[in-house]
């Protein structure tokens, strides 16, 4: 409990009107609820056995002002201590999702989607759980104990010994319950996150399951993690059901113990009827804020696995740090003896490339010859395992990632649609410039089938960009590269998606724009790059050979298998 106050507290110094106020409702409540406890005793000594008119019209007067003093304070208390919670989550989740998206790459391709997805959702839930309900819960009642344990004691010192000598027996089992709490929510939270990530990965891949008929395979796999998660939250729910009834079993002893010696008293005149029942009112009193206060205590173990997995995600930092240059412009690249390692796995070696602007650079080669490799390391999205990457005779470290990623178009083969208008597609990341979206749609010709969609630009997008065909989704975000106005532009593969006649009208107008920037290519298809200034042959990530499409044909074997298989997968592509 002491930890989770720990980590909290930061956060809550930002809120020290809110908190006085939850306090001062806090007390109020507190106060109240002793006072109704106290008011038994007037009732039935005064009024009841002395037969007091007088006391008999103040103790309804009292009741209800207790009553209202109790409820003003109750309200006044939930409200500011729900407020002050969900402002914390809130805080809390724009910090991790902020913190998520500033990852390294390596870091984001290792962690499952569906985890991270439990860790921002099911895990933050659990952590508002804790500052909106569980820490409130246990502030108003320690009031609670500390207000009514000093009435009990001043109304009968030697019987409230018996209840606070007995009742912390409850104290050693119910800290022996606590641990196994945690373990065991520990692991419903990890197999959340598996149940999570089983589901993202059956949506995602929704086709291809469909397609197979698959249904049956994946739901036994989902069965299985279902009953994983089920098998844990039963154990956690056991072990916290065991809660009440271990404090029940002591509070009862404490109690009978209390009122076979206060009934005693009572029966030998050295104690008033009503002080008795307002002895005992409070002490049942007292019972349920202890009661809470454990049960609180409990559940806190599977907020603080919660809180424990998010504060993982905190302590996970980037590799990749933006330097403190701001890149005004690119006007050429070189790679300078550039080696690029995945764990051991080398994915380049010894690169050394030159590229200077108004030039078209192609990357070739089979899969996992190192040419994405390339591409991500000029959007830093890693860094050079040995060897130096310049930009303006710079190293590539020296520039601010935000300002790299201004200068820098980069168009995968795997298309990225926002649930949001083309226009906001075409300009993501900046303000909409509608003549510049225009501009950009008709340069990747995409003009045409969009002033065809129902409200041209303004037309909302589907999630995926499911409502529009593989080629008009690739020449989104073909605009998106050309609306930056880049120094350089990266296609990987951002064509394959083209029918001939789209492809040969896009070529031409990159052909136009060449002088402007820096252009890598990555192909398969070397139809698409016969004009290219220069093509480089990767090959288990070194460059094989280097030149142009003509002198590699007779001078390059790789690079002519390559051509011959590329010329094979059009002519199919034709005929299919």
């Amino acid at each position: 409990m002491k930890q989770l106050f720990t980590y909290f507290f930061p956060y809550m110094k930002s809120y020290r009107r809110e908190f006085v106020f939850a306090v001062l409702g806090m007390i109020a409540v507190a106060v109240g609820t002793t006072a109704s406890a106290h008011l038994l005793k007037p009732t039935l000594d005064d009024v009841f056995i002395n037969k007091d008119r007088e006391m008999l019209v103040l103790i309804p007067f009292a009741i209800v002002g207790v009553f209202l003093l109790k409820s003003v304070g109750k309200y006044v208390q939930t409200y500011y201590t729900i407020y002050i919670g969900n402002d914390i989550v809130r805080k809390i989740r724009n910090k991790l999702s902020l913190h998520l998206m500033e990852q390294d790459m390596a870091f984001l391709n290792q962690m499952r989607n569906g985890e991270l997805l439990s860790r921002t959702t099911n895990d933050i839930a659990r952590i508002q759980n804790v500052v909106s309900n569980l820490i409130p819960s246990v502030l108003i009642n320690v009031m609670l104990i500390v207000s009514l344990t000093v009435y009990v004691i001043y109304m009968s010192p030697r019987l409230s010994f018996y209840f606070l000598v007995l009742m912390p027996l409850a104290i050693l089992p119910l800290q022996k319950l606590a641990k196994r709490m945690k373990k065991y929510s520990t692991r419903s939270q990890e197999s959340n996150a598996d149940l999570t990530a089983r589901l993202t990965e059956i949506f995602n891949n929704m086709e291809i399951i469909k397609s197979n008929s698959s249904q049956q395979y994946e739901q036994e796999k989902f069965s299985k993690e279902n009953m994983n998660f089920f098998n844990f939250s039963m154990k956690q729910s056991k072990t916290n059901a065991l809660v009440s009834p271990v404090l029940e079993f002591f509070g009862s002893i404490a109690i009978a113990v209390a009122i076979y010696i206060g009934a005693n008293e009572v029966i030998d005149g050295e104690l008033s009827v009503g002080s008795f029942f307002a002895f005992v009112t409070a002490l049942f009193m007292l019972y349920d804020p202890i009661k809470k206060l454990s049960k609180v205590h409990n559940q806190m173990q599977d907020a603080l696995a919660a809180t424990e997995r998010i504060e993982e995600l905190f302590q996970t930092k980037p590799a990749i740090v933006s330097g403190n240059r701001v890149l005004e412009h690119i006007e050429r690249v070189r790679f300078d003896d550039v080696s690029l390692r995945y764990g051991e796995k080398y994915a380049l070696r010894h690169i050394n490339i030159e590229a200077s602007k108004g030039k078209v650079y192609a990357l070739v080669g089979d899969s996992g010859a190192g040419k994405s490799s390339l591409v991500n390391l000029l959007v830093r999205f890693y860094d050079a395992s040995s060897g130096t990457l310049y930009i303006n005779d710079s190293d590539i470290r020296e520039y601010t990632l935000e300002s790299l990623h201004r200068k820098i178009a980069f168009v995968t083969q795997r298309i990225f649609i926002f649930q949001d208008t083309v226009a906001q597609n075409v300009a993501y990341g900046e303000s909409v410039d509608r003549a510049r979206v225009e501009a950009a749609l008709k340069k990747a010709y995409a003009w045409e089938f969009v002033q065809a969609l129902p409200e041209g630009i303004d037309t909302p997008l589907d999630e995926f960009g499911v409502n529009l065909s593989g080629g008009q989704r690739q020449r989104i975000a073909l605009a998106r590269a050309l609306y930056k106005e880049p120094d350089m532009l990266i296609l990987d593969e951002a064509t394959s998606a083209l029918d001939n006649k789209s492809e040969h009208a896009i070529q031409q107008a990159l052909d136009a724009l060449k002088s402007e920037m820096i252009t890598f290519v990555v192909a398969h298809r070397l139809s698409t790059i016969e004009n290219a200034d220069e093509i480089l042959v990767f090959e288990n990530g070194k460059i094989e050979s280097r030149g142009t499409y003509k002198a590699l044909l007779e001078s390059s074997e790789a690079f002519r298998k390559l051509a011959k298989t590329s010329l094979q997968n059009t002519a199919d592509d034709e005929q299919s």
